[in-house]
């Protein structure tokens, strides 16, 4: 593993005597949670490309960024931690003061919640009804007060009620907003981007990234495509490529294009917040790929038949890859997919309606001689 280190102060002692004997001087030990942040894998996917009857004859190859590998298990930690230190640099956020409030649909919160325990915040969050019971133990279990919206209202419910709890703690709450918050962006272009321009030796050509905040999509583009606002040298003219709800295409229709059946409310939790992010550069984006639902949680299923567990945005994500990757154009080509969160805290989205039906229906079995199943609830010794 590699670990991200800030100059904190450890808790972990090395005596003197025992420096000269075993060189514990080299070790590599995290003192904090945030310290973790970064430095994800990439793992490849070109299993799941065959699966889908992509011809891997081509040369096209697909990867995946695990940013579910991340402390707190998904690509939110990156933006929690760079918000934070950006407000306590600025003297926005005061440790043991300062109130955080952010309207969040579930990763961003958890991240803010573990953070908050380490730097010393009181962290309320909103969120709508509609995330996962997953999600919510976790930001209580991290000592989070949540305030929970009507899920018709989307981001948009959970931000006006943000506004509200902050109106009345007298001038201590403070919203990050990771909407809106520069410090989104410049965490990819600061270490996502380069990672992945590291890990790949320079090999990527295409990126393929959900749309939450936009975040990661911008900054990640931005330091690999190049920006003169920010000072990235272009380096290599990748496509970017930005993947959105089927059932809610927003992205699409700000970038000209016509939105396709139904629109309304999906199943992708962590993208199509019914809102166009202020972070997100809609200029940096090549094209935008329209995911529904049900292909999303069939991709997600095949990920982790595969043993990669991984939430219903990744199945997006890699189900707008597998697309790309059957084009004739892609032949040759890396595509780098964002896996951005861990699959475990989805257990009670649909997509494992069935599982969940069959755990709780299983049935303890009998044991073979010489225990006696009497003892533990059959009708006969041998059950």
């Amino acid at each position: 593993a590699i670990f991200i280190f800030c100059e904190s102060k450890s808790s972990f002692h090395i005596p003197q005597q025992n420096k000269k004997k075993s060189n514990l001087t080299n070790m590599k030990i995290a003192s904090c949670p945030s310290e973790l942040v970064g430095n994800t894998p990439l793992i490849d996917l070109n299993r799941i490309l065959e699966q889908n009857g992509v011809d891997l004859s081509t040369g096209v190859r697909l990867v995946g960024k695990l940013e579910s590998l991340g402390p707190c298990s998904s690509v939110k930690d990156r933006l929690g931690l760079s918000m934070i230190n950006e407000a306590e640099k600025s003297g926005v956020l005061t440790p043991g003061e300062s109130v955080l409030v952010e309207p969040t649909s579930g990763n961003t919160g958890i991240a803010l919640a573990f953070l908050a325990r380490e730097r010393g915040y009181r962290c309320i969050l909103t969120m709508p009804e509609s995330m996962s019971v997953e999600r919510r133990m976790m930001l209580l279990a991290l000592g989070a007060e949540v305030v929970l919206t009507p899920k018709e209202t989307s981001v948009k419910g959970a931000l006006a009620k943000a506004e509200e709890i902050i109106a009345g703690l007298d001038g201590k709450g403070v919203m990050l907003n990771q909407f809106n918050n520069p410090a989104n962006a410049k965490m990819h272009r600061e270490t996502t981007g380069p990672e992945i321009w590291r890990d790949t030796d320079g090999a990527i050509d295409i990126l393929v990234s959900g749309v939450g905040t936009g975040g990661t999509l911008t900054g990640t583009s931005q330091f690999i495509k190049g920006c003169d606002e920010f000072g990235c040298t272009p380096k290599k003219a990748i496509t970017t490529i930005a993947v959105e709800p089927k059932e809610q295409m927003l992205i699409t229709a700000a970038k000209g294009g016509e939105k396709e059946g139904p629109q309304g409310p999906h199943r992708i939790q962590g993208m199509g917040a019914g809102i166009i992010p202020q972070v997100l550069d809609l200029d940096i984006i090549d094209e935008v790929v329209a995911v529904h639902s049900t292909d999303a949680e069939k991709i997600s299923r095949d990920l982790w038949m595969m043993g990669l567990p991984v939430g219903v945005s990744s199945g997006a994500i890699v189900s707008a890859a597998t697309k790309v990757a059957a084009r004739p154009e892609s032949a040759g080509k890396l595509i780098v997919a964002i896996i951005p969160s861990f699959g475990e805290r989805y257990f009670t989205h649909p997509m494992f309606s069935e599982i969940k039906k069959e755990a709780e229906e299983m049935k303890k079995q009998p044991l073979p001689e010489p225990f006696d199943n009497t003892l533990y609830g059959f009708p006969s010794a041998r059950g």
